[in-house]
C-alpha cells in the first residue's frame, strides 16, 4: 500500500550537520532502507566508522570526502559512493558547504554505527 511521507523528520546533531530524513527508522518507521538529505558545514567531521549497513551517497552541492581502508576519495556533485556495510569509512567535508543524499541498506541505526574509539 502507497504511503505519502509528507515531511522529512529532522534529525538533531551536535556538529552543525542537518540531517532530514524522509525515510527510514525516525520518520516513516521502516526499517528495511533509509533516505535522507544530508548538509555539511566546512570542516565537519566524523569519526571513522564500520557501519553495519550498505550506504549509497549522492553528492548534489559541494564535495563529500570519503576515507576508507583501500583509499580517499573527494566525491563531487553529480557523482555518487557506495560504501558496503562493515567496511571501515570516515565521512567529512573539508572544502565545502556539502549537500548529499544517502541512502542506507537496512535502515541507519546510531547502534549500528560502531564508531572508532
Amino acid at each position: 500500500m502507497a504511503k505519502l511521507v509528507d515531511q522529512p523528520a529532522q534529525i538533531k546533531t551536535t556538529d552543525h550537520k542537518i540531517i532530514n530524513e524522509f525515510i527510514g527508522r525516525a520518520n516513516s518507521k521502516t526499517s528495511s532502507v533509509s533516505i535522507a538529505l544530508l548538509e555539511s558545514p566546512v570542516g565537519w567531521k566524523e569519526p571513522g566508522q564500520v557501519p553495519g549497513f550498505a550506504e549509497y551517497s549522492v553528492v548534489l552541492e559541494g564535495i563529500l570526502h570519503v576515507e576508507t581502508k583501500t583509499g580517499s576519495f573527494d566525491v563531487n556533485a553529480g557523482q555518487a559512493i557506495i560504501v558496503e556495510k562493515d567496511e571501515w569509512v570516515r565521512y567529512s567535508t573539508p572544502k565545502k558547504w556539502t549537500k548529499y543524499l544517502a541512502v542506507c541498506i537496512p535502515a541507519f541505526s546510531p547502534d549500528k554505527v560502531y564508531q572508532d574509539e
